[in-house]
C-alpha cells in the first residue's frame, strides 16, 4: 500500500481488520465512531490530534487520539488500531470509512438479545444448563467500563471478590447496591451486607436508606449484574456462596438489546434522584463465616 492513497483495508494481512474487530469489543460502536473522526474527521476538525503541523500517524498525535477515545482499559486496543494503519499504509479516509462501517454493524447486533438460563444448585445430565457462579465470574470478567451489581444477602464470596479486585484494577468503574440490616429488619442478620465487600479498594457502595422507602417491610431486594450495558443478569441468587452455588437458584442472562441499557440506566435514575444514596462509612472489617442467614421477606 502507499502512505495516503485509496487503499483499504482488506488489501493488506488483515493486522488492522484484526486489531479493529478486537478494538470493537474494548471500546463499543460509539468509541469506535469517535476514533474514526480522529483519523478522518468533519470538515473544519484537525486529524488525529490537536497540532495540525504534525504527520498523520505521528506518535503525538497517537497519544492524543488514545487520551481523547480509550478509557485506562481500552488503551491498548486503540493502540493497536492505529500501529497496525501505520503498519500498512492505510490512508485516513479509507480507514476511517471501514471503523464507522464496524460501529454501524456492531451497534444494529448490540441492539439484538440472546438470553439463557442460568441455574445454582443441582444440575442435571440430561438438561445443560449454565452456572450462576460461572455466569457471575464471566460477566465480571468481560466488562470493560462500568459493573453494577445489587443484592439483598451479601457474603464474602472469595472467586467474585478477586474478580471484582481485577476489574477495578483495569479501569472498570464497579458500584454495588446492597441492604442493610436496619433495611431488612429481622429478614437479615450477622454483618451489614456490604461488609463483604470491605477488601476490594475502589469499590463504590450504594443503598437505599429507610427514610425514603414507602413503608415500613419494604426491602432492597433486587439481584442483579450488569456490564457495559450490554449484559445483564438477573437472578434470584444473592451474592453469597449458599446463593451463587449451593441452593437452588434461577435466573436469566441477557447479553445485547435494550434490557441491559435500561437496567443500568434506571439505577443511575434512582441515584440521581436520591432514591439510592452512598454508603456514607466502612461497613467495617469483613465477616469471618462466608454464609448469611436470610428470611425472604
Amino acid at each position: 500500500m502507499t502512505h495516503g492513497s485509496d487503499a483499504g483495508p482488506g488489501a493488506g494481512q488483515g493486522g488492522f481488520v484484526a486489531a479493529v474487530a478486537a478494538a470493537v469489543r474494548e471500546l463499543g460502536p460509539t468509541r469506535l465512531g469517535q476514533l474514526a473522526d480522529r483519523i478522518d474527521p468533519p470538515a473544519g476538525q484537525v486529524r488525529e490530534g490537536t497540532d495540525p503541523t504534525a504527520p498523520s500517524g505521528s506518535s503525538g498525535q497517537d497519544a492524543a487520539t488514545v487520551a481523547a477515545v480509550a478509557g485506562a482499559s481500552a488503551r491498548q486496543a486503540v493502540q493497536a488500531v492505529l500501529a497496525a494503519r501505520r503498519a500498512e499504509r492505510i490512508a485516513p479516509v479509507p480507514a476511517a470509512v471501514y471503523l464507522r462501517g464496524v460501529a454501524a454493524g456492531y451497534g444494529l447486533r448490540a441492539q439484538e438479545s440472546q438470553v439463557e438460563a442460568v441455574w445454582s444448585g443441582p444440575g442435571s445430565h440430561t438438561v445443560p444448563v449454565r452456572a450462576t457462579a460461572r455466569v457471575l465470574m464471566e460477566l465480571v470478567t468481560e466488562a470493560t467500563t462500568e459493573l453494577m451489581l445489587m443484592t439483598y444477602a451479601a457474603r464474602p464470596y472469595p472467586p467474585l471478590l478477586t474478580a471484582l479486585d481485577t476489574a477495578i484494577a483495569r479501569g472498570v468503574a464497579v458500584s454495588v447496591v446492597v441492604e442493610t440490616l436496619q433495611g431488612a429488619g429481622s429478614g437479615l442478620a450477622g454483618s451489614e451486607p456490604a461488609a463483604a465487600f470491605a477488601q476490594v479498594r475502589g469499590i463504590d457502595l450504594w443503598h437505599w436508606p429507610t427514610a425514603r422507602r414507602p413503608r415500613p417491610g419494604a426491602r432492597m431486594h433486587a439481584k442483579i449484574a450488569v456490564a457495559d450495558r450490554r449484559l445483564l443478569l438477573v437472578s434470584s441468587a444473592n451474592l453469597t456462596l449458599t446463593g451463587v452455588e449451593d441452593s437452588i437458584e434461577a435466573g436469566l442472562l441477557v447479553r445485547g438489546g435494550i434490557p441491559p441499557r435500561r437496567a443500568a440506566e434506571h439505577v443511575h435514575a434512582l441515584r440521581a434522584s436520591g432514591e439510592l444514596a452512598r454508603l456514607a462509612v466502612s461497613p467495617g472489617p469483613p465477616p469471618t463465616s462466608t454464609r448469611q442467614r436470610e428470611t425472604p421477606p
